[in-house]
């Protein structure tokens, strides 16, 4: 096995992990999965950055409307963190040449999303994410970083209790990547259900990896489910972004009439769409009441796809895994609880969005804290590892069907509305599957749902309706647990 030493490898070149990599400077490895910049979930962000940056609003104002949707379960230091650090973070942003809509006269223009209770959205058009990959790979490439393109992690590799590197296939030859400092930035596992709009490579690799080294994970029932994806063949789904609620477009179902207040919290709408449609009513998002509705490019441009046209007829939507706000445990630097690795963006449980995630959080959290992250690395005493051979775990895959049957199986039990039958159902049916990274996780997420007896955000138990105050707390799970439910 072929050795490569630096300073910190960095898995994952989605927002998070460029953030950190342009930070950290010299020494360091980024190994991304797809080619570079084109890495997971970041370049599909439609709706923009959260940020207090408007006239009369502030940081205190964006941690109230963030904590009152996250269910009780939010970290309010982290949240603190991430509403009094954004604004720095975003400005930064606009020194890397990141192009965000402005008003005529120059200055930011700010969206509304739900939720929210201020203008607070900086975007760029309708493909704020796609901007921000460019300007951030365009600064990263251009800097010493080394870039590892085509290269998927299998596993990390532990010496003397912490981390000292991560092993990946690269150009078909195994690679160590030797190093006393790693950082996840693996992004989330919506690919894991049948009806996502993440990225279908997006199974939470990151979170297997974490686990299997030793790395604490929590809050792994905490799936969000975005209420507007288009109800179309295609797989992942388009997502039609929230900004457009924002700007006046109304969820109607077949009478034409509104049903739900569109700008509530995503979990709320997204139920709320769920159960209008098991009444047997379709649901459909019009987008004719949007002032500009060329504003929005390819949200037109995907409704016209699929045969719609979004400026004379509704088109229909459906709620779909969109972010997990569960993860690896990290603390307000992005430590784990494993002496040696990091982890930020989607893989990590920061605390910030506890239950539910409050809209457009999510690119601000990948920038805070893949700062953060980079900032505690620089400031660590890091040793470089010693010699060491690392040992292969054995490896299981799931045939093409299985892994198809699994992402039916949760969208199905443990998706938006769960209980204790079908979880039940689910672990047994799980049980029956080879150990593989996606059953792993799964199993875990379905204990988790089953174990929080109540509804709290985005966790909805049908035979537990009601939020029960015992169980404003969190569910950690670690290795010896997970292998005690694979035997």
């Amino acid at each position: 096995m072929r050795i490569q030493d630096s300073d910190v490898v960095i898995v994952g070149g989605g927002l998070a992990g460029l953030t950190a990599a342009l930070r950290l400077g010299p020494g360091v490895t980024v190994l991304t999965k797809a080619a570079f910049a084109h890495d997971g979930s970041s370049n599909l962000a439609q709706g923009g950055v959260a940020v207090a940056l408007g006239e009369g609003d502030n940081p205190d104002s964006h941690a109230t409307d963030t904590l009152a949707v996250g269910g009780g379960l939010n970290d309010r230091e982290a949240v603190r963190l991430l509403t009094e650090e954004g604004p720095s973070r975003v400005l930064e942003l606009l020194a890397c040449g990141v192009a965000f809509d402005r008003q005529p006269d120059g200055s930011l223009a700010l969206g509304r999303e739900a939720a929210h209770s201020h203008r607070r959205i900086v975007h760029a058009g309708d493909g704020t994410g796609a901007e921000l990959m460019r300007a951030l790979a365009h600064q990263v490439g251009r800097g010493p970083a080394r870039i590892q393109e085509h290269a998927t992690a299998l596993q990390l590799v532990e010496q003397g209790g912490r981390v000292a590197g991560v092993v990946a296939r690269w150009q078909g030859e195994l690679v160590f990547y030797r190093a006393p400092a790693v950082v996840l930035a693996t992004g989330g596992l919506g690919g894991l259900y049948r009806y996502t709009t993440n990225p279908l490579g997006s199974v939470g690799e990151g979170l297997v990896m974490a686990l299997e080294a030793g790395a604490r994970l929590t809050d792994l029932e905490f799936v969000q489910f975005h209420p507007t994806a288009l109800a179309a063949a295609n797989d992942p789904l388009p997502l039609l972004t929230e900004a457009l609620r924002g700007d006046g477009a109304l969820l109607v179902d077949e009478t034409g009439l509104p049903f739900c207040d569109p700008l509530a919290a995503r979990d709320v709408v997204a139920r709320a769409i769920w159960f209008h449609r098991q009444a047997g009513h379709e649901v459909y998002l019009d987008l004719r009441p949007v002032p500009d509705l060329n504003r929005f490019p390819g949200a037109v441009a995907r409704c016209r796809a699929e045969g719609f046209d979004p400026f004379t007829t509704p088109v229909p939507v459906t709620p779909a895994a969109h972010y997990h706000m569960g993860g690896i445990h990290v603390d307000a630097n992005g430590r784990s609880s494993l002496e040696g690795l990091w982890a930020c963006g989607e893989v990590a449980a920061t605390g910030v969005h506890g239950a539910n995630r409050l809209a457009s959080n999510s690119l601000l959290e990948a920038l805070v804290f893949g700062h953060r992250v980079a900032e505690d690395i620089l400031a660590a005493d890091l040793v470089a590892p010693r010699r060491v051979a690392p040992r292969l775990r054995p490896r299981w895959e799931l045939e093409a069907h299985q892994f198809e049957a699994l992402r039916r199986r949760l969208w199905s039990h443990v998706g938006l509305v769960r209980n204790r039958a079908g979880l039940e159902e689910t672990l047994d049916w799980l049980a029956a599957l080879p150990p593989a990274g996606p059953v792993k996780l799964a199993q875990l997420m379905t204990r988790a749902a089953l174990a929080r007896g109540e509804s709290r955000g985005a966790h909805y138990r049908s035979d537990y309706p009601d939020t029960k105050p015992g169980w404003q707390r969190h569910l950690d799970f670690e290795l010896e647990v997970a292998e005690r439910m694979a035997s």
